[in-house]
Protein backbone atom coordinates (compact mmCIF):
# COMPACT_ATOMS: atom_id res chain seq x y z
CA UNK A 1 0.00 0.00 0.00
CA UNK A 2 2.81 2.48 0.77
CA UNK A 3 4.48 3.84 -2.36
CA UNK A 4 7.12 6.10 -0.82
CA UNK A 5 7.76 8.28 2.23
CA UNK A 6 9.57 11.63 2.10
CA UNK A 7 11.65 13.19 4.86
CA UNK A 8 12.71 16.83 4.85
CA UNK A 9 16.31 18.01 5.25
CA UNK A 10 18.06 21.35 5.65
CA UNK A 11 21.42 19.88 4.55
CA UNK A 12 20.82 17.69 1.51
CA UNK A 13 24.45 16.62 0.83
CA UNK A 14 24.84 15.47 4.45
CA UNK A 15 21.47 13.67 4.37
CA UNK A 16 22.25 12.00 1.04
CA UNK A 17 25.58 10.70 2.36
CA UNK A 18 23.91 9.37 5.50
CA UNK A 19 21.12 7.59 3.61
CA UNK A 20 23.47 6.27 0.90
CA UNK A 21 25.48 4.59 3.65
CA UNK A 22 22.45 3.45 5.62
CA UNK A 23 20.64 2.07 2.58
CA UNK A 24 23.78 0.26 1.47
CA UNK A 25 23.24 -1.98 4.48
CA UNK A 26 19.73 -2.75 3.22
CA UNK A 27 20.74 -3.35 -0.43
CA UNK A 28 18.71 -0.31 -1.41
CA UNK A 29 19.95 1.93 -4.21
CA UNK A 30 19.08 5.37 -5.50
CA UNK A 31 16.13 5.14 -7.85
CA UNK A 32 15.41 8.86 -8.38
CA UNK A 33 17.51 12.03 -8.10
CA UNK A 34 16.95 15.73 -8.66
CA UNK A 35 18.31 19.01 -7.32
CA UNK A 36 15.63 18.89 -4.61
CA UNK A 37 15.93 15.30 -3.44
CA UNK A 38 16.90 11.66 -3.76
CA UNK A 39 14.98 8.43 -3.15
CA UNK A 40 16.11 4.89 -2.48
CA UNK A 41 14.39 1.51 -2.80
CA UNK A 42 15.00 -2.20 -3.08
CA UNK A 43 13.97 -3.64 -6.45
CA UNK A 44 11.58 -0.75 -7.17
CA UNK A 45 9.59 -1.50 -4.02
CA UNK A 46 8.42 1.14 -1.53
CA UNK A 47 10.92 4.00 -1.40
CA UNK A 48 12.27 6.49 1.12
CA UNK A 49 13.09 9.97 -0.19
CA UNK A 50 14.96 12.86 1.42
CA UNK A 51 14.03 16.24 0.01
CA UNK A 52 14.05 19.97 0.53
CA UNK A 53 10.51 20.90 1.68
CA UNK A 54 8.41 22.02 -1.28
CA UNK A 55 7.10 25.10 0.54
CA UNK A 56 10.63 26.49 1.01
CA UNK A 57 10.37 26.59 4.82
CA UNK A 58 12.93 24.86 7.05
CA UNK A 59 12.58 21.11 7.39
CA UNK A 60 11.38 19.90 10.76
CA UNK A 61 10.27 16.50 11.99
CA UNK A 62 7.01 17.15 10.13
CA UNK A 63 7.69 19.75 7.43
CA UNK A 64 8.72 17.87 4.33
CA UNK A 65 7.28 14.57 5.58
CA UNK A 66 4.62 13.01 3.36
CA UNK A 67 3.09 9.56 3.21
CA UNK A 68 2.09 8.31 -0.22
CA UNK A 69 -0.37 5.58 -1.04
CA UNK A 70 -0.07 3.63 -4.29
CA UNK A 71 -3.28 3.25 -6.27
CA UNK A 72 -4.09 0.80 -9.08
CA UNK A 73 -5.37 3.43 -11.54
CA UNK A 74 -5.79 7.15 -12.17
CA UNK A 75 -9.49 6.68 -11.43
CA UNK A 76 -8.59 5.30 -8.00
CA UNK A 77 -6.48 8.42 -7.38
CA UNK A 78 -9.42 10.64 -8.32
CA UNK A 79 -11.77 8.65 -6.09
CA UNK A 80 -9.47 8.60 -3.05
CA UNK A 81 -8.56 12.29 -3.37
CA UNK A 82 -12.25 13.25 -3.63
CA UNK A 83 -13.11 11.05 -0.67
CA UNK A 84 -10.39 12.66 1.48
CA UNK A 85 -11.62 16.15 0.60
CA UNK A 86 -15.20 15.12 1.34
CA UNK A 87 -14.10 13.96 4.79
CA UNK A 88 -12.60 17.36 5.60
CA UNK A 89 -9.06 17.03 4.25
CA UNK A 90 -7.36 20.18 2.96
CA UNK A 91 -6.33 20.40 -0.70
CA UNK A 92 -2.56 20.44 -1.30
CA UNK A 93 -2.79 19.84 -5.06
CA UNK A 94 -5.76 18.33 -6.90
CA UNK A 95 -5.58 14.94 -8.57
CA UNK A 96 -4.00 15.12 -12.00
CA UNK A 97 -0.89 14.40 -14.06
CA UNK A 98 2.44 15.40 -12.49
CA UNK A 99 4.89 14.61 -15.26
CA UNK A 100 5.21 11.67 -17.59
CA UNK A 101 3.57 8.55 -16.19
CA UNK A 102 2.87 10.00 -12.72
CA UNK A 103 -0.68 10.90 -11.65
CA UNK A 104 -1.28 12.16 -8.11
CA UNK A 105 -3.47 14.09 -5.70
CA UNK A 106 -2.16 15.73 -2.51
CA UNK A 107 -4.02 16.57 0.69
CA UNK A 108 -3.57 17.15 4.41
CA UNK A 109 -5.55 15.06 6.85
CA UNK A 110 -7.49 16.52 9.76
CA UNK A 111 -4.28 16.76 11.83
CA UNK A 112 -2.31 18.48 9.07
CA UNK A 113 -0.32 15.42 7.94
CA UNK A 114 0.42 15.53 4.22
CA UNK A 115 -0.56 12.56 2.10
CA UNK A 116 -0.44 11.74 -1.59
CA UNK A 117 -2.41 9.15 -3.53
CA UNK A 118 -0.69 8.26 -6.79
CA UNK A 119 -0.56 5.93 -9.78
CA UNK A 120 2.46 5.26 -11.97
CA UNK A 121 1.96 4.20 -15.54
Amino acid sequence: MIGYVTLGSNDLPRAFAFYDALHGELWATRNWESETGVSWSVKRGPALAVMRPFNGKPATAGNGTMVTLAMKSNEDVDRMYAKAISLGATDEGPAGPRGEGFYAGYFRDLDGNKLCVFHMG
